[in-house]
């Protein structure tokens, strides 16, 4: 038995139908502009637990420049990488890294406590913070981030997993804006040299600004 399509069997005047679908379909593409224009927005608020076991906020670093990097502390490979390099890049910006303050986030905060994470920065550089909190937390702060992490069974015990997680490195800005971001794998060099470059544009504009205004 064949059934007609519900659209079919509708009451009314095909113009007027034909009129209802135009304006559905005017309405969405509306829509989708909107929201193909909407501004992408990196970072935003978060509440976490520093290596003290106090708490911090986005607020905390207000005025610093921050490069914020998500991973864990039992990551085979790709974090160990990416704090070598954040450590070579806060020696090669030689003054200027007192400006800059290196976040390392994890998204494994079950068994990444204040004191793991204190640990484990400290060997890279003791200039590296590394931050936890709860489950809930980490998940509000990675989404702020635009962030994916996910745990991936590698055994069957409890703790036999590790983290599929995005490597990238986050650079904000003093008001904890987006500036740029760089690969896991950029070199200490590379990052210090792009850090440098924006930090003095900055100076410029700041000093733009304050000629502008005498």
């Amino acid at each position: 038995m064949h059934r007609r399509p519900l659209f079919l069997s509708a009451p009314g005047p095909p113009i007027l139908f034909g009129i209802v679908v135009a304006i559905v379909f005017l309405m969405l593409s509306q829509s989708l502009v909107r929201a193909a224009n909407s501004p992408v927005t990196i970072g935003g608020p978060f509440t976490l637990t520093a290596p003290d076991g106090t708490t911090v906020t986005e607020q905390t670093y207000r005025g610093k420049w921050l490069l914020v990097f998500f991973g864990f502390t039992s990551c085979p490979d790709t974090c160990p990488t990416a704090l070598l390099e954040i450590a070579a890049a806060l020696d090669k910006l030689g003054p200027d890294a007192d400006k800059l303050q290196p976040l390392f986030i994890t998204v494994d905060p079950l068994r990444d406590t204040p004191a793991v994470m204190e640990n484990y920065t400290q060997s890279f550089d003791p200039r590296i913070v590394g931050l936890t909190g709860t489950p809930q937390q980490i998940a509000a702060v990675a989404q702020e981030y635009g962030v994916y992490y996910a745990p991936r069974k590698i055994g069957p015990g409890v703790e036999d997993y590790v983290m599929d997680h995005g490597s990238y490195l986050y650079l904000m800005d003093p008001e904890g804006k987006f500036v740029r971001g760089f690969d896991a794998d950029t070199s200490g060099g590379r990052i210090a040299e792009a850090v440098r470059g924006v930090m003095s544009k900055a100076r410029e504009n700041t000093s733009r600004q304050g000629r502008s205004t005498q």
